[in-house]
């Protein structure tokens, strides 16, 4: 599994590398780690083709921002969860807009570092997951993290992709119950839509990265918010 950190403190980088190469010894995970003192630097690796499975950024760093810096990634890489690392935990909306996967502040590193890790690894885990569906084309595997939203239309149901939708007969409950545990949350009782794909949820609507946009009942407004901010693993 390939981590990226980037933090214009080398003194921070090193403390980070060493907490995560702790995690590693306990638990096996098989850990490559890469160091950036400087944002346009991990940019313009990922640009020439290295796709970290999980990104570590310092939010206050000269030049440009952590995120500013996320902001970017998220446009080449729409799903790979994102650890915003600061000083001071007062950046909850600003992380929210580039669907940060979690917050952690440096003075508890040392605290919070395993639970976050346990938390991105069942990201990047569940976003290599596929899962057999019976639809009208045929017995189907899919890539979860492929699938952007899922609705109901009459009898059957539309699994949308970023490639294709594929129709199969089994209700929005069955689906919900299926997918419930890998990062999809009910909208109303004719929606499901993967936290990966989320851009925004504002004003009763909730926005995919497709720029399709979903009405959320107001009563089930909170409700939402709450089960995204569950998903991504932390509290807004």
């Amino acid at each position: 599994m390939k981590i990226a950190i980037c933090d214009d403190d080398k003194e921070d980088i090193l403390r980070l590398r060493k907490l995560l190469e702790r995690y590693d010894e306990v638990n096996h995970i098989g850990l490559s780690i890469s160091e950036y003192e400087a944002g346009i630097k991990l940019l313009d690796s990922i640009r020439d083709g290295d796709m970290p499975d999980i990104i570590f950024l310092d939010i206050n760093m000269e030049r440009m921002d952590g995120l500013t810096l996320a902001g970017e990634i998220r446009k080449l890489l729409p799903d790979v969860p994102i650890v915003l690392v600061t000083a001071y935990i007062n950046y909850a909306i600003e992380g929210y807009k580039v669907r940060a996967s979690r917050f952690l502040v440096k003075d508890d590193l040392e605290k919070t570092i395993d639970e976050c890790m346990d938390d991105v690894c069942r990201q990047v885990n569940s976003r290599r997951r596929n899962m057999l569906f019976t639809c009208v084309e045929g017995d189907i595997n899919i890539a979860l993290a492929e699938i952007i939203f899922v609705e109901t239309a009459g009898h059957k149901s539309i699994i949308h992709t970023s490639d294709k939708d594929y129709h199969i007969y089994e209700s929005m409950e069955a689906l919900e119950k299926r997918l419930g545990g890998y990062g999809f949350i009910r909208v109303h009782k004719s929606y499901m839509a993967n936290v990966r794909h989320i851009r925004e949820i504002n004003n009763y609507m909730l926005v995919l990265d497709t720029g399709y946009e979903i009405m959320i009942p107001k009563a089930r407004y909170r409700q939402v918010k709450t089960d995204y901010a569950i998903s991504i693993g932390r509290n807004l």
